[in-house]
Formats: C-alpha cells, sequence, structure tokens
C-alpha cells in the first residue's frame, strides 16, 4: 500500500478550513448547553417531587437515546408539523441544517450537564454552606456567592468530559450534510478514493482541537481551584 502524504498536504487546508464549521458547532452547543443544564441541574434539586419529575423526564429522554436519533427528529421530524413550518423560525433556522444541528446538540448536552450540575452542587462541602446561613446569608445570595462557584470548580473535569464527547459527537453532523470536518473528508475521499489518508488527517485535526480544549480548561481549572493550590509561607 502507497501512503500519499503528498494528498495529505495538499487537502489538510481544506480539512482544516472546514474544521472551523466543527469549532462553531461544539463552541455554541456546549455555551448553550451550560447555561440550561445549569437551570436544570437546579431544578432537579426542587424539593417538589412531582417539579423534579419534569427535568428528570427530559435527561432520560436524552441520556437514553442515540444523539443520531435526536438529530434526525429535529431535522427531519419537525418538518411534519404544519405549525412549525408555517412559523416565523422555519425558514432562517429550523429548515437549516446547521442550526439543527447546534439544536440536538444543545438539548443533548444540556442533559448531561445537567447531572453534572447536580452532583457538583451536591457534592459542596456542607461546612460551606452552613457557615453562609450562620452570617445570614439569603438563599439566592448563598447560591451566587457560595453554592454555584463552588460548584463550578468541582465540576469542571467532567464539564470538560462532556465537551470532548461533543467534538467527537459532532461528526454525526456530517449525516445531515452540514459541512464540518468529517463531511468534508468524506467529499475529499469521493473525489479521491483516499480513505485512509483523509480518516487520518481528519483524525490528527480532532487530536489538535481536542488537546486545545484540554489545556484551556487544565488552565481554568488551576485558576479556578487556586485555593487547592495555596501553599503557605514560613515567616520566622
Amino acid at each position: 500500500m502507497n501512503w500519499n502524504w503528498q494528498a495529505i498536504i495538499k487537502y489538510f487546508p481544506d480539512l482544516l478550513s472546514a474544521s472551523i464549521t466543527t469549532l462553531e458547532l461544539v463552541i455554541a452547543s456546549c455555551a448553550l448547553g451550560l447555561i440550561f443544564g445549569v437551570l436544570l441541574g437546579l431544578w432537579r434539586l426542587s424539593p417538589v417531587v412531582w417539579l423534579r419529575a419534569i427535568p428528570a423526564m427530559y435527561i432520560f429522554f436524552f441520556r437514553g437515546t442515540p444523539l443520531l436519533v435526536q438529530i434526525f427528529l429535529i431535522y427531519y421530524g419537525l418538518g411534519q408539523f404544519d405549525a412549525i413550518k408555517q412559523s416565523a423560525l422555519w425558514q432562517p433556522v429550523l429548515s437549516q441544517a446547521y442550526w439543527c444541528a447546534i439544536i440536538a446538540f444543545t438539548l443533548n448536552t444540556s442533559a448531561y450537564i445537567a447531572e453534572i450540575v447536580r452532583g457538583a452542587i451536591q457534592a459542596v462541602p456542607q461546612g460551606e454552606l452552613e457557615a453562609a446561613d450562620a452570617i445570614g446569608m439569603s438563599k439566592l445570595k448563598k447560591l451566587r456567592r457560595i453554592t454555584l462557584p463552588r460548584a463550578f470548580g468541582i465540576m469542571i473535569p467532567a464539564y470538560s468530559n462532556e465537551v470532548i464527547f461533543m467534538l467527537k459527537g459532532s461528526a454525526l453532523a456530517a449525516s445531515i450534510t452540514v459541512a464540518e470536518l468529517t463531511y468534508k473528508a468524506r467529499e475529499i475521499m469521493a473525489a479521491t478514493y483516499l480513505n485512509l489518508e483523509m480518516y487520518f488527517a481528519a483524525g490528527v485535526i480532532y487530536l489538535l482541537i481536542s488537546w486545545v480544549f484540554l489545556f484551556a480548561f487544565r488552565q481554568f481549572e488551576h485558576r479556578i481551584n487556586r485555593h487547592k493550590y495555596y501553599t503557605p509561607t514560613h515567616q520566622s
């Protein structure tokens, strides 16, 4: 078998250009998913049983069904309803594969992030919450100043893993013709028949993006949890 390095070098810029769409999908869906995930995670901690059941069913559905099925349900399924096709959102958003992919990714990742947030909040040391109560903090102020900041510090490793999972899952957007990295690699393969070389080049780009994300999260985690790395200076 002859390995065609020249083709990899030739088409690598095209794959890099397509990876911008991949980054857009991942960053947009993970940012929106974080917002919805925090709200769902807080909702899951409601003391009212029937209120907890609503986000629980949402989380169960999106964690229990394949992401590809969710993409198809949104991209192909929504168009089956006349009310949706006649709505103001149909033409600019819901009829476009790009936006349908972002919606599907956001809904999916928010379900996972909600459980990460719920677990992180429950892992906040009880003593810190009791101290906030002791000095008379209101529930809202305690949530804003104590619970959520500490929970974010705890959840960063799990959230970074979810971002990487979403990066890999973004390849499924190619199934609805979104011109992201995997779609572009397949397009080049159809023209050149260089399957192995193009998959290799795409894999290298995915690895580089993953490394950048992991490095950024590692730095952010070190900064937000800097109290863990504090070393007191001893005075003589």
